[in-house]
C-alpha cells in the first residue's frame, strides 16, 4: 500500500547518505551532527515523538478517567490499540530515520559547499535581477521604507526564526496524530524531497545571499534575533574555511530559499490534511511573512524565494502521488485512493 512513498523516503536518504559519505572522503573531513532545537537531531527527534505521545495519551486519559486511577491503564491500551498500531509505528520510526539522515547529510554537504564549488558566486547576478524586478530600487529598502526599521523589525525576525522548531514539530505533528496515515508518508516524503532538491540548488547555483555580500544595505536595522544569527553563520562559515574548525559547520548558501520552501510546503499540508480554517489561516500568514522577512533582513534574492516556492511545490506534488493522493479541482484539493486501518477511503 505504502510500497512507492517507502521507496521515495528511503532512496532519498539512501542517495544523499551516499553523496554526504562521499564528499567527506574526498574532501577528508568529517561528518557532523548539528545541533539545533532540543539539541542534536538524534536526540530531538525521537523527544518530540515521546513528546507528542505524551501529549496524545495524557490529557486523553485524565479526561476519559475523570482522574480514577483504577480506569487509566484500560483507557491508554485502548488509545495504543487503535492508535498505535503496527502502521502508526512503521510511520513514525520510517519517517524519523529517514528524515534524520537526509537532514544532517543537507547540512554537510552544505557546509562542504565552498570546498568543492570553490568561491565563485552569483550573488552579482542575483542581485541585478532583484533590481531589475523592482525598477532600479533595492528591495531591502523598499521593505525598511514600508514597514520600518523598529518593532516590525523584532516581529518579522520572531517569525523568521519560528522556522527552526517548527521543522520538527510539524514532523513530529503528523507523523503521530495525522488522521490518514498517508498524509504521515505525505508530508515526511515531501520533506525529504524538499531538503535534498535544497542541497542540489545550493550547487546549482551558489551565492551567500544579499546580508552577506551586500551588508551595508541592512545597516539601519536594529540589533535582533535575526541579525544575531545571521552574524553567528558569517563567524561559523569564517572559522570553518579560514580556521578549518572541525565538529563545525559552515551554513551559509542562498539558492533557494528553503525557509520559504518548507513554511510552503507545511502550509499546503495544512490546506490539503486539515479542516481547521482558522488554522489554515495561521499558517498561510507564516509563509507570507516568512517571504517578507528573508528579503527584509538580506537572507535571500527575490529569485531565492521563487526557486523555494517552485521545490515546495514539487516535493509536494511527487509526496502526495507517491503517498497514494489523488489531486481534485484542477490540483486545489485531494484525496486519499489507499485504505489505512483506522480512515478507510469511503470514509475520508
Amino acid at each position: 500500500m505504502y510500497r512507492p512513498a517507502y521507496a521515495l523516503l528511503v532512496g532519498v536518504a539512501a542517495l544523499m547518505g551516499a553523496l554526504a559519505v562521499t564528499a567527506a572522503i574526498t574532501l577528508d573531513r568529517p561528518l557532523v551532527d548539528p545541533e539545533g532545537f532540543l539539541g542534536p537531531s538524534w536526540l530531538r527527534l525521537p523527544l518530540l515523538v515521546l513528546g507528542a505521545f505524551l501529549l496524545d495519551m495524557l490529557p486523553r486519559t485524565l479526561w476519559e478517567s475523570r482522574l480514577k486511577p483504577a480506569l487509566m491503564p484500560e483507557i491508554v491500551r485502548e488509545r495504543i490499540r487503535t492508535h498505535w498500531d503496527r502502521e502508526r509505528i512503521i510511520l513514525v520510526v520510517l519517517g524519523l530515520v529517514s528524515f534524520y539522515i537526509t537532514y544532517v547529510c543537507y547540512r554537510n554537504l552544505k557546509s562542504f559547499l565552498p570546498f568543492i564549488m570553490g568561491e565563485d558566486k552569483y550573488d552579482r547576478e542575483l542581485h541585478l535581477i532583484d533590481r531589475a524586478l523592482m525598477f532600479g530600487h533595492e528591495p531591502a529598502t523598499i521593505l525598511h521604507t514600508i514597514f520600518g526599521t523598529g518593532i516590525l523589525a523584532h516581529f518579522l525576525s520572531t517569525i523568521y526564526l519560528w522556522f527552526l522548531p517548527l521543522v520538527p514539530l510539524a514532523l513530529a505533528a503528523w507523523l503521530v496524530w495525522s488522521r490518514n496515515i498517508t498524509f504521515g508518508y505525505w508530508f515526511a516524503t515531501s520533506q525529504c524531497l524538499a531538503w535534498a532538491l535544497g542541497t542540489a540548488s545550493y550547487y546549482a547555483l551558489p551565492t551567500l545571499g544579499p546580508g552577506f555580500q551586500y551588508s551595508y544595505l541592512y545597516a539601519d536595522l536594529p540589533d535582533t534575533g535575526s541579525s544575531q544569527l545571521m552574524e553567528a553563520l558569517s563567524y561559523g562559515r569564517s572559522s570553518v574555511i579560514r580556521d578549518g574548525a572541525e565538529g563545525a559547520v559552515q551554513s551559509v548558501a542562498g539558492f533557494a530559499s528553503l525557509h520559504v520552501g518548507i513554511t510552503l510546503l507545511v502550509a499546503l499540508m495544512v490546506q490539503y490534511t486539515l479542516r481547521n480554517k482558522l488554522i489554515r489561516i495561521v499558517f498561510w500568514a507564516n509563509f507570507s511573512i516568512t517571504v517578507v522577512a528573508t528579503l527584509y533582513f538580506g537572507w535571500h534574492y527575490i529569485a531565492d524565494d521563487l526557486a523555494g516556492v517552485v521545490i515546495a511545490l514539487f516535493s509536494f506534488w511527487l509526496g502526495g502521488l507517491a503517498s497514494g493522493q489523488k489531486f481534485d479541482r484542477h490540483g486545489l484539493a485531494s484525496h486519499p485512493t489507499s485504505t489505512t486501518s483506522q480512515v478507510p477511503v469511503d470514509a475520508d
